[in-house]
């Protein structure tokens, strides 16, 4: 009883604290609810009139969207950078800071599971991969294992930050015998959610681009490319606000772990190169028009699709040489700038740069060049906004508690 009352008095606490802030926090607050706004009137639409409002075809019926959740898998796997150097080595510096990374993580399973949502068709249908209620096919749907590991990992994740948001609101120490094994645990999940999602992609024969063993390495590695360097970009932020006292060991020991990771990551889409553009076969026809384009649609030029691939790799080598030289690693302008070209370039290559080749041409060799109509934009920022608005929220709490602003009144 005593556990439910204080749990409540948690909740209404935290409710009135996010409803309180600076003019600054207001803004930012209405610009995510102005783009939930416009997202959710976006998809109503769609629901309404069906998947024919986007630009999704049957020769391409993966898009916009799960480029964006191949992406977003990856961003909420980066909380292991942080975690195995705070709870297995102990290290002081991202310590501190481990529980924004595990904050940003539950947002960015949130946002994958939304995206996925929206690209059905009828998601009011999901009741038929139910165990019992329906026919989920497990073990052998990569779909089902999809939904049990992302759902494992988001309630890892969600039960570490409630219980530790929650005894630093109550100002006691936490148990590291139940807290500990959880961490842990959410290490090889991390690993499992990105290499079950690279298993739904290897998992088509018939798209041989994706049909390889290399593909679930590459996913994790270009993962702890990019999920970090949106936190870094997020600890620079709330540092230079004052919500944070974040160290600078901390950003450049993450800048230094995001260089090992953009290295493999570059090694192994270099050999994916080379395999396919070595020694042509009929299949290198997708990495074709990846690089180069095929025929009138970009061939020869670098436009369209080309342009972007060329570009992903311009920004993942200038991104590779700011983290992995010290001198440029410990600068912040350039530590900043080597975060934005990876995140920006691993978005590409993960998202568009990853679905467009490998269902163009097609199994029957038709080629549809596929662009996000308005409304899957509208949409995409639409979620992108929820996942912002929730991590906000949970940062806005976590600041508060982090200040003594808001603790549990000892009784008199």
């Amino acid at each position: 009883m005593n556990f439910i009352k204080g749990f409540f008095g948690f909740t209404v606490g935290s409710l009135r604290v996010v409803l309180k802030g600076t003019g600054a926090y207001y803004a930012w607050m209405a610009l995510l609810f102005v783009l939930m706004a416009v997202g959710g009137a976006a998809y109503l639409a769609q629901f309404s009139e069906g998947l024919g409002v986007t630009n999704l075809k049957d020769q391409l019926s993966w898009g916009f969207y799960i480029g964006n959740f191949a992406f977003l898998v990856g961003v909420a796997a980066a909380a292991v950078v942080l975690v195995i150097p705070a709870y297995v080595y102990g290290w002081k510096p991202t310590k501190e800071v481990v529980l924004l990374g595990e904050l940003m993580a539950v947002a960015a399973i949130v946002m994958c599971m939304l995206f996925v949502t929206v690209d059905v068709g009828r998601p009011e249908m999901v009741w038929h991969m139910m165990p019992f209620i329906g026919t989920p096919n497990f073990p052998f749907s990569m779909l089902t294992w999809d939904v049990l590991v992302l759902s494992a990992y988001l309630a890892v994740n969600l039960f570490v930050v409630t219980y530790l948001t929650y005894t630093s609101y109550l100002g006691r120490p936490y148990n590291a015998r139940l807290v500990l094994p959880i961490v842990f645990l959410s290490i090889p999940l991390a690993i499992g959610i990105h290499t079950v999602t690279a298993f739904l992609f290897v998992a088509l024969p018939a798209r041989p681009f994706w049909h390889g063993a290399i593909l679930a390495p590459r996913f994790i590695a270009s993962a702890f490319c990019s999920g970090p360097a949106l936190l870094l970009l997020i600890f620079m932020v709330l540092r230079k606000v004052g919500a944070f006292k974040i160290r600078d060991e901390a950003l450049v020991k993450v800048g230094e772990l995001m260089a090992y990771a953009m290295a493999v990551n570059l090694f192994l889409l270099g050999t994916e190169v080379f395999k396919e553009l070595y020694y042509p076969t009929a299949h290198s026809i997708h990495a074709e028009f990846q690089w180069f384009g095929i025929e009138e649609h970009g061939g020869g030029h670098h436009v369209g699709l080309a342009a972007w691939a060329w570009m992903a790799l311009s920004f993942n080598l200038t991104a590779f040489v700011l983290l992995a030289v010290p001198a440029f690693r410990h600068k912040t302008s350039l530590l900043t700038l080597g975060c934005v070209l990876a995140f920006c370039g691993v978005y590409i290559e993960k998202g568009m740069g990853l679905l467009l080749p490998g269902m163009t041409p097609g199994v029957l060799g038709e080629i549809y060049e596929y662009a996000p109509s308005a409304t899957e934009i509208a949409v995409g920022v639409g979620i992108w906004g929820t996942g912002a608005l929730l991590f906000t929220l949970m940062v806005k709490v976590t600041m508060a508690i982090n200040d003594g602003e808001f603790r549990r009144k000892s009784p008199a």
